[in-house]
């Protein structure tokens, strides 16, 4: 198993200052630029810090919000790039469908591929429903898109003796021809996330690594969807490595400590979803079978336990969110034991997208955190061994 190390980088301080939205219209009088720039720096401190510890790294984006400071993720790539030299890099995400010209995308991926020397993981997500009064798209489009961008990207990244055009429904270019060209042939490996078993099947087609965030006991759903689509395209079933799930992480030898890590990090859950009404859900952001999922309460920011009961991760006690498999949390062998048996749940999963770091947690608690998990949950994870893959995809 391979474990990736995630902050928001989110500026808590004003948190508590919001009247009812911490995204779009939460005015940036709020933000301290010199607060700002310490947190930041310790952010990348921490991840700086991962590659010494073994773990791997995960940086993201958002925009227009208090929760994530990230709103140009290839800022942090290229930081993050140049300051290790072992851990793999892992963007998840990187909203194409919302990007304006996915040719400079396509430059800066490369580029962050070769200052990495091929320690890039390309995460092309479609983003949050609070993205779109930002990046102001037709909600109804985002996904075609997000394709159009997707088979751009990847041509750019594998054509290399001769320029090309392109003439799309989204994008036109003459002349396309990416310097520097990528490290990693044909290109970086290519993640994306999802909540929904439809998304799922296509991305078992494509057999990339599929994430899945706080989708608790109910990601077994979503995983089996994924193993059907990818036994019927590739005639073999997927591995671990295939799977990805993002759990909050709070560890200790002192049981209270971790579960006051384990509420300080879940900050995150709690303050995510507190955006204007106007902004949740644009219409036709999501298909409707996905609309009446949400109706029911059977997707994010609602989970599920093993015994089935439903979880709101935005209230939910520590306790909750360790039944729900959301949050890992205890000493080393409670941690171990709880991530071993969320992953032979979902019937093997290979990533775990560790948040080891959420909200108010400070920068001492984390680097005990990433510490003590890195020393004595890692090493058995690593030598752990996956449930069979070919008999998940059978019982799928």
């Amino acid at each position: 198993m391979r474990v990736y190390h995630f902050s928001e980088q989110a500026y808590y301080p004003a948190w508590n200052e919001h009247s009812g939205t911490l995204r779009v219209t939460f005015p940036n009088r709020k933000c301290d630029p010199r607060v700002a720039a310490d947190l930041l720096h310790r952010y990348y401190d921490e991840w700086q810090l991962c590659d010494e510890l073994g773990l791997d790294i995960m940086l993201n984006e958002h925009h227009q919000t208090a929760t994530c400071m990230s709103s140009s993720v290839v800022i942090g790539l290229g930081i993050v790039a140049r300051a290790t030299k072992r851990s793999r890099i892992l963007v998840l995400g990187y909203p194409i469908g919302h990007r304006p010209d996915p040719l400079r995308a396509a430059e800066e991926l490369s580029t962050i591929d070769v200052i990495s020397r091929g320690r890039l993981d390309m995460g092309f997500i479609k983003g949050i429903p609070y993205e779109i009064a930002a990046s102001n798209r037709n909600p109804t489009e985002l996904m075609d898109r997000f394709w159009e961008a997707h088979d751009f990207i990847i041509k750019a990244m594998t054509t290399h003796d001769e320029d090309f055009n392109w003439d799309g429904e989204f994008f036109q270019y003459r002349h396309v021809n990416v310097w520097p060209r990528v490290w990693q042939e044909p290109h970086p490996p290519i993640w994306s996330t999802t909540g929904s078993s439809t998304q799922a099947r296509v991305l078992g087609e494509r057999g990339y690594v599929m994430a899945t965030l706080g989708t608790g006991y109910g990601t077994r759903r979503i995983y089996d969807a994924y193993r059907k689509s990818y036994m019927a395209k590739h005639g073999r079933a997927p591995g671990a490595d295939r799977f990805a799930y993002l759990g909050l992480v709070a560890v200790s030898h002192d049981r209270e400590e971790a579960r006051r890590r384990g509420h300080l990090i879940a900050g995150y859950l709690r303050t995510s979803p507190i955006v204007a009404l106007p902004f949740r859900n644009p219409p036709g952001y999501v298909p409707p079978e996905d609309n009446a999922r949400m109706l029911r309460g059977e997707t994010p920011p609602r989970t599920y336990t093993k015994d089935g009961r439903v979880i709101s991760m935005q209230f939910a006690s520590v306790d909750e969110l360790v039944d729900s498999g959301v949050l890992f949390c205890g000493t080393p062998d409670e941690v171990y034991a709880q991530i071993v048996d969320f992953c032979g749940h979902c019937g093997g999963m290979g990533n775990l997208l560790m948040m080891g770091q959420g909200g108010e947690l400070t920068h001492e608690q984390t680097v005990d955190n990433l510490a003590l998990f890195s020393r004595e949950v890692l090493p058995r994870l690593q030598a752990w061994q996956q449930p069979d893959a070919e008999a998940a995809a059978v019982a799928a």
